[in-house]
C-alpha cells in the first residue's frame, strides 16, 4: 500500500474539505465576571462625585472642613458599605464593585474616608460583625501592627498613620487575643488621637487604644492578619491612584486642546502628541496592573500567594 501523501501546512490551516490541525480545548475562563449592577454602582458613584466633589470641596477639606454633603450622599446611596453583605446591613456587592467605586473616587480626589470605610466594613464582615453607620477607618495599617485584646476584654497598644482617624465614628481593628487574630469594632469617641497629615494633605493620625473596650469582637478567619489587611489596603490605594492618573491624562489632553500657540492648539504639535501618547501608555499600564491585583483578590482573597505577587506588581507599576 503506498504511503499517504503528506499534508501541506496550508491544508492544516483550514478551508474547503481539507483537514485541520487539532487545537487543544480552551481552558475555562475563571476570571471574575462583571455584573450588570457594576455599571449601576459605578454610574451612581460617578454622578455623586461629579455633582458634589468639586475643587472647592477638595480644597476646603484640606483646610479641615468636613464635606458633609458629599459623605451623606455616598452613605445614603449605600456606596460606603459596598463590601458588607446584605445580612449584615450592607449593599452585598462583589469585591470588584467596590474596587470600581474606589477607582472613581480616585478620579475625583474624593476627600472622604470612602476606601477606609469599605475596608472596615469588609474586615468586620469577615468576623460576622455588622457595620455601623458613619465614616470608619481601620487599624493597624502596617504589617508590624501589634494591638492586643487582654483577658479583661480591653484593647492595648498604639497604631500609627491611621487615615481619617479624627473623622471616624468607629475603627475596625485586628488585635491578638491569646496569640490568635481577633476582629474588634471600637468607638472612636474617647480614644487618644494625635493628629497628623499625610503627604497628600489628608488626615493620618496616631491612635492609642489602651483601655478601650470594643463594642463587638469576633474571631478572624484563617489567613486574616495585619499582613493581609495591609495587602488589601495596598490594592485599594493602587485603584485610587490609577483613577487619579486617568484624571491627569484627561486634564492633559484637554489642556493641550485648549492651549493655542502659533495659531493652533498645541495638541497639533508632534512633540506634544508624543508626550501625551507616552502618558496614555503609562496610565493604561497602571490601570491594568491595579485591575489585575483587584481581580486576583476578588477571586482568591487577599491572603493568597498570587495576591501577594499581583499587589506587588501593581504597587511597582502604579508608582
Amino acid at each position: 500500500m503506498p504511503p499517504a501523501p503528506a499534508l501541506s501546512p496550508r491544508a492544516c490551516q483550514g478551508g474547503g474539505g481539507m483537514l485541520r490541525s487539532a487545537r487543544p480545548p480552551e481552558p475555562p475562563d475563571c476570571r471574575p465576571r462583571k455584573r450588570m449592577s457594576d455599571n449601576i454602582i459605578v454610574d451612581t458613584a460617578t454622578r455623586i462625585l461629579a455633582d458634589l466633589c468639586e475643587p472647592q470641596t477638595v480644597n476646603a477639606a484640606e483646610e479641615g472642613h468636613w464635606p458633609a454633603e458629599l459623605w451623606n450622599a455616598l452613605e445614603e446611596s449605600g456606596l460606603t458599605l459596598t463590601w458588607v453583605p446584605d445580612n449584615l446591613g450592607g449593599a452585598g456587592a462583589e469585591m470588584l464593585d467596590g474596587f470600581a467605586v474606589l477607582r472613581a473616587a480616585g478620579r475625583f480626589a474624593a476627600p472622604v474616608p470612602l476606601a477606609e470605610t469599605l475596608m472596615a466594613g469588609w474586615l468586620l464582615a469577615q468576623a460576622g460583625i455588622g457595620a455601623p453607620p458613619g465614616p470608619m477607618t481601620i487599624a493597624p495599617v502596617h504589617e508590624d501592627g501589634n494591638l492586643t485584646l487582654g483577658a479583661d476584654d480591653k484593647l492595648h497598644g498604639r497604631a500609627r498613620h491611621i487615615p481619617f482617624a479624627r473623622a471616624a465614628k468607629h475603627i475596625a481593628v485586628i488585635a491578638k487575643k491569646n496569640g490568635a487574630p481577633t476582629v474588634a469594632l471600637v468607638s472612636a469617641e474617647g480614644l487618644n488621637i494625635r493628629e497628623g497629615t499625610s503627604l497628600a494633605g489628608e488626615p493620618q493620625d496616631t491612635v492609642s487604644f489602651d483601655g478601650a473596650t470594643p463594642i463587638a469582637t469576633g474571631a478572624a478567619p484563617a489567613g486574616l492578619d495585619p499582613v493581609t489587611l495591609a495587602r488589601l489596603g495596598a490594592a485599594v490605594r493602587t485603584q485610587q491612584m490609577a483613577g487619579a492618573l486617568e484624571h491627569i491624562l484627561d486634564q492633559s489632553v484637554q489642556w493641550s486642546l485648549d492651549r493655542v500657540q502659533f495659531g493652533r492648539p498645541i495638541a497639533k504639535f508632534q512633540a506634544v502628541q508624543h508626550n501625551l501618547a507616552t502618558l496614555a501608555g503609562e496610565v493604561a499600564a497602571a490601570g491594568a496592573a491595579a485591575d489585575g491585583a483587584a481581580e486576583t483578590i476578588a477571586l482568591e482573597g487577599p491572603a493568597s500567594e498570587r495576591a501577594l505577587l499581583d499587589v506587588a506588581v501593581a504597587k511597582v507599576r502604579v508608582g
